[in-house]
């Protein structure tokens, strides 16, 4: 019954996790790559929730696991898909993925280069988990606050150890803090970080092998990570995901229609009366010409960097221009690199074109895509 509380504590993400994992390892809870795909493009688990408990075999069943998890440089658009149920992935590694299917590449370059701490343009497996680390302490930001003993055990469960709260930058000696000499000494990666790959080393050793980490660093844990592989992989991921949503609605055919893209465009979002949008691009567009896969993609990886184009689009708004379907398009290619083709733009335009003026509302359109990009968790 504790366990069953623990929901009320949890945040919107923790909730979600906890609701499509279906592994259970001494406590901790693990998604499957199955589960993942699941828990990114539909509402609810499609199976009911059943643990797969390990806690006496822990080690020799994870490697079980995981035996067919390809290297990163056999990684394909379909690896999720492949592996199903041959994969363990971490809450913190959820966390992670969710970020690669929601933030533009170019973050992701510098973040690369910033775990780099030695400058070989290789990230091995040691820097990689630093990253985890900061996603932990991000989350635990976010906490919601209440009851510290179900917090406590909430923590176990999605981390698999008790994390400390409140924690302290370690310093070199008992009372002498890091001196200003030292931090110069290091490279500024290392100074900034310092002190979460000394929590690495701490937890590292009672850490079990995930998907991710044989994927990117082998089965030894000895290989080291560069940026092309890692870019590919975030490619593929996100190509992966988009198919998926993209064949739920295509029934085998090249094209979605342009309402099963509204369909998708709109879940996920605050938009209550999701009706009225459907049925303005219905009377708006009647004759059905469809979406291919390339435009759905293309769209997508704009929306990755909506940022951008936010500032791109107030340059219209404070100099009181509207924003018509060619400024639109422009202001997609000039932030983004994107070339949106002019049936997409022509079909964005009249699912939020509501008063049906050919002009768009760039801010209602802006709150509803961020909400779209982030899948609910803005």
């Amino acid at each position: 019954s504790d366990l069953e509380d623990l929901h009320l504590y949890a945040t919107p993400r923790e909730q979600r996790f906890r609701r499509f994992a279906s592994l259970e390892f001494e406590g901790q809870l693990y998604m499957t790559p199955h589960d993942f795909i699941q828990a990114v493009t539909s509402d609810e688990p499609k199976r009911k929730q059943e643990f797969y408990n390990a806690e006496t075999a822990r080690e020799n069943e994870l490697n079980q696991i995981l035996v067919e998890t390809p290297p990163v440089w056999k990684g394909s658009s379909k690896l999720f898909r492949n592996l199903n149920e041959k994969g363990v992935i971490s809450y913190t590694e959820y966390l992670f993925l969710l970020c690669i299917l929601t933030k533009p590449h170019a973050g992701f370059r510098i973040a690369f280069n910033m775990f780099d701490t030695d400058g070989n343009e290789m990230v091995d497996k040691k820097e990689f988990l630093v990253l985890q680390e900061i996603f932990r302490k991000k989350n635990e930001k976010r906490e919601k606050r209440g009851d510290e003993e179900k917090r406590a055990m909430l923590r176990l469960q999605l981390y698999g150890y008790h994390t400390p709260t409140n924690s302290v930058l370690k310093t070199e000696g008992d009372d002498v803090p890091r001196s200003y000499w030292d931090t110069l000494r290091r490279s500024t990666s290392q100074a900034l970080f310092s002190d979460l790959a000394e929590r690495v080393d701490d937890i590292s050793s009672s850490l079990s092998d995930t998907t991710l980490l044989v994927h990117f660093f082998g089965k030894k844990g000895k290989a080291e990570l560069n940026f092309e592989d890692f870019y590919r992989f975030m490619d593929n991921l996100q190509t992966e995901v988009l198919e998926i949503e993209f064949l739920s609605y295509s029934n085998g055919m090249n094209t979605i229609s342009e309402e099963d893209f509204a369909h998708i465009l709109l879940r996920y979002t605050n938009v209550e009366n999701t009706s009225s949008y459907l049925e303005n691009m219905r009377c708006s567009i009647p004759e059905e010409k469809g979406i291919t896969f390339e435009e759905f993609r293309s769209f997508f990886q704009f929306l990755n960097n909506l940022e951008d184009f936010t500032i791109a689009m107030q340059m219209y708004n404070f100099a009181s221009r509207s924003i018509g379907q060619d400024e639109f398009k422009r202001a997609v290619y000039v932030a983004t690199g994107v070339k949106l083709s002019p049936h997409l733009v022509n079909t964005v335009f009249k699912i939020f074109d509501v008063d049906r003026d050919d002009q768009l509302s760039y801010k209602e359109f802006i709150g509803i895509m961020k909400d779209r990009l982030n899948r609910g968790f803005r």
